[in-house]
């Protein structure tokens, strides 16, 4: 059985100010940080062998304080990276026109063909993201990996890991540094392949993470 770790990166600035980031990038604010070393030290003795993440500075970061934890080197993955949100990237949230606003609301209402002009769709998110995790099972046998990457990007993946098509409604909250964790088996009683273990698990966190629509 290969068990893969998921992992959000911190809080970034533009989190704190309600700003749309999909492929732009922020940095980790000191909250960010704090919470990207609590979650190394919940990873730490787990056995991890490889820290792979998305290739944006925010995970990057987090990557990097996980793995120094761990003695791993950083492994970039593009195909990690958050949706692509188009014309939206950079925008505060609260400033959206109405048109913007639904666009926004099609990427997590359940639109079958959501898409923000210039951006990707959840079907075009949800294929790059399993081959990234499929991509796990070629590594060298007893390896533990741990992915880290984005919240819309990993709901998406977890989502479609319980049979969800890729627009599904969303409905599951990863928190910045939340842990979540996936296995690939064979098992009597669950489907064979990949099978969600945990989802989102903030008990390593002692400061409330808030979900960037919470705030």
């Amino acid at each position: 059985m290969l068990q893969v770790y998921l992992v959000r990166h911190g809080e970034t600035e533009w989190n704190a100010a309600r700003r749309i980031q999909g492929q732009s990038d922020s940095p980790l604010t000191s909250k960010g940080l704090y919470q990207a070393r609590q979650v190394a030290e919940r990873v730490r003795n787990e056995g991890i062998t490889h820290v792979i993440t998305s290739d944006l500075g925010r995970t990057r970061h987090t990557a990097q304080i996980i793995a120094d934890a761990c003695g791993c080197e950083v492994i970039n993955e593009p195909r990690l990276r958050e949706l692509h949100m188009g014309v939206l990237e950079e925008r505060i949230l609260d400033g959206l026109t109405e048109q913007e606003e639904i666009w926004r609301k099609q990427m997590v209402d359940g639109s079958p063909q959501g898409r923000i002009p210039e951006g990707e769709t959840m079907t075009e998110l949800a294929a790059r993201m399993r081959a990234a995790l499929d991509s796990c099972l070629n590594l060298p046998a007893g390896s533990r990996p741990l992915l880290v990457s984005h919240g819309i990007a990993l709901g998406c993946l977890i989502s479609t890991i319980l049979g969800l098509p890729a627009y599904a409604e969303r409905r599951l909250r990863l928190r910045n540094c939340s842990l979540s964790r996936v296995d690939h088996q064979q098992s009597a009683w669950l489907a064979n392949g990949w099978i969600v273990e945990t989802a989102g698990d903030v008990s390593h966190l002692d400061l409330p993470a808030l979900d960037e629509l919470q705030r």
